[in-house]
Formats: structure tokens, sequence, C-alpha cells
């Protein structure tokens, strides 16, 4: 077993309109990269951990550009496969504001990870030195190819002896090449050693219903306690569930926190009123990347894992763009009591 911590999916050109615009209210777009797993790979690297993205990316001008992206954050980009045909995935983001949702629009057929198949990687060496692997239910969502390229990178993980994430990650828009969620994620979570969801993730990646309505910015704790141990009862090979717990009160304001049922209890995050967000694009991301690191670091305190991937995530809502330019420091001073905003000096 190795040090790396290695990620699997698709890096996208991210469109967005200005500010909280509609599409084309002015004449310009907000250009930049993200997408779920490569979010992952920069925010482990920022904290300190030896992070490594592997995608595919055609080989001309936009997919060197996400490529460089990546790698301006210090992340190994050696496994990036470059391709002849293909394209970059792009999705189109306007931010919301008060009652105005935000929406996403993709354009990401025919990317060149959607037409790779498993053999285009070499995942046995790629995942050979890994201590982490993590992957996101937005990857087997794209294609067929993609799906059983998250399915082989997922068991070479396994015999490699690294411990594997899924933030399952469900996306309706995406889930249109003939499989429906629960075929294919029930399928890769027998390969998953921790869980990383939110109640509406459970219930149309497994198939496994939970007595809560994400709509109504209210939650109770007990339902997520029985949720997380059915999807153990489900799945034996797992051992931690965490579940992200988003109010939301409107496209501005957010409570935010997070339950975790892990090996050694269940567990509730410090919760977090978000009323001015920046950008929530990604909190899903930073979330999984602190857990991940937190369980990495601090494996049996649980209730500081759970902590500092609430902590991390309500971070990221206040910083433009997919990535969560959060440090280790910043992250334990939020949730160790310093909340204010006030100028470091």
């Amino acid at each position: 077993m190795g040090n790396k911590y290695v990620t699997f999916g698709e890096i996208m050109l991210r469109l967005k309109s200005p500010g909280h615009e509609r599409f084309f209210q002015s004449p310009a777009l907000e250009a930049t990269f993200g997408g779920g797993e490569a979010n992952v790979a920069v925010s482990l690297s920022l904290l300190g951990k030896d992070s490594r993205f592997v995608t595919a990316l055609p080989a001309n001008a936009i997919g060197e550009a996400a490529a460089r992206e990546v790698r301006k954050y210090g992340v190994d980009t050696s496994a990036i496969k470059m391709t002849k045909g293909g394209r970059v995935g792009i999705y189109f983001l306007e931010t919301g504001a008060n009652q105005r949702p935000s929406s996403v629009v993709y354009d990401r057929a025919e990317s060149s990870i959607a037409l790779s198949k498993p053999s285009d990687f070499d995942f046995k060496a790629i995942l050979a030195d890994a201590e982490w692997f993590h992957i996101t239910g937005i990857t087997p969502a794209i294609s067929q190819n993609a799906a059983d390229s998250s399915l082989a990178a997922m068991q070479a993980a396994k015999k490699a002896g690294a411990t594997v994430s899924i933030d399952l990650n469900y996306r309706k828009k995406l889930w249109n090449y003939g499989k429906k969620a629960p075929e294919v994620m029930r399928e890769l979570v027998k390969f998953a050693d921790v869980i990383i969801a939110n109640e509406e993730d459970i219930q149309k990646c497994l198939g496994i219903e939970a007595k809560v309505d994400v709509t109504s910015g209210e939650l109770d704790t007990d339902v997520y306690k029985e949720l997380t141990e059915e999807v153990k009862h489900q799945f034996p090979n797992v051992s931690v569930v965490a579940v992200t717990l988003r109010e939301s009160k409107s496209a501005d304001h957010n409570g935010w926190s997070a339950a975790l049922s892990g090996k050694s209890g269940f567990y509730l995050s410090k919760h977090y009123e978000i009323t001015d967000i920046i950008d929530r694009v990604g909190g899903g991301d930073s979330f999984s990347a602190g857990l991940i690191f937190a369980l990495s670091e601090y494996g049996d305190d649980e209730q500081y894992a759970i902590n500092f991937a609430a902590a991390a995530s309500a971070l990221k809502h206040s910083i433009e763009g997919d990535f969560n330019l959060s440090t280790k420091a910043e992250v334990e001073a939020l949730f160790k009591g310093d909340g204010s905003g006030r100028v470091q000096r």
C-alpha cells in the first residue's frame, strides 16, 4: 500500500454567468474548470495529501488547460490520458438568488472520458501506490464505458489494499444511456468502504427509502440514523456512511451539517447557518475531501472527522469556483470556534 490519494472522473469546462445574472443577460461567461473528483483531488492536495487525478482529456489546447489547472494546485496528473478523439465536457452554471434556484446545463456527450474504455487505463499500475481511492456517482452516469471504467478502478483499488470511498452524487440529467442508477450503483457500492451521500442520493442511487422531505427545510436526525444503518445492513462491506444535511431556506441561505454512522457509533457535526452563499457548487466535494483527510489522519476519532468535513464544506460556500481553496488550519479554526469572519492579523 502506498501514500497516494487517487480520484477518477471527469473534469469539465465550467462556464458561469457573471455574479447572479441570468444566462447571457450580459454577453459574457466566466470560464474555469471543475468536476467532482477533480475538486476532491485539489482539496486533498491543499490539505497536504499526495493526490493524483485520473481522467481522459483531448490532446488539444482546452484539454491541456484543464490538466494544467489541476496540476497548479500540486495534484499529480501523470495518469491523465490525452486522447485523439473526444472533447472536454462543459457545464453551464447560473447562480440563483433568494427564491430563484441555481441552474446547471450539461453539454458533455461524447467527451473523452465518456468514450474511454477500462482498457485505456492501466488501473493496476495507477493504483499500485494508492492509500485511498475516491470516485463519485457522476462518473458512472456519463456513459456505459465510464461505468465500466468506474467499476474496474474500484476493483483495482480494492486489490491494491486502498480504502475506497464513493460519493453517490445522483444527477438525474445524466442517467440517460439506458441503465437506471441503482442497477449500476448497487454493484459499485459492493467495492466501497466509505459512502458519502445526501438522503436523495441514497434513495435514487441505492433504492433505499428514507422518510424525509428534502424540500421542507426541516431535518429529523433519527431518520438518518435509521437510513445509514439500513445502508450498512444491505452493504456489510461499508464501514462508514456520511450524510450531508442541507436545509435549503433559499438559494443564498442554507443550514449545513452532517451525520456519520461509523465504526464506533453515530455522530452529528456542528451546525452552520450559511447566510450569504458565494458558490455552493463543489460543496459536496469539499465535504468528501475533508472527510477523507480526517479519516485518514484521525481514523479513530469519528466525531473529529465529521466536524472537519462539515467545516471544510461550510468554508467552500464562501469561495468562488469549483475548488475549495481552504487549508487545514482554516478548517480547524472554524469548527473549533472561530466562525466570526473577523480579519486575521
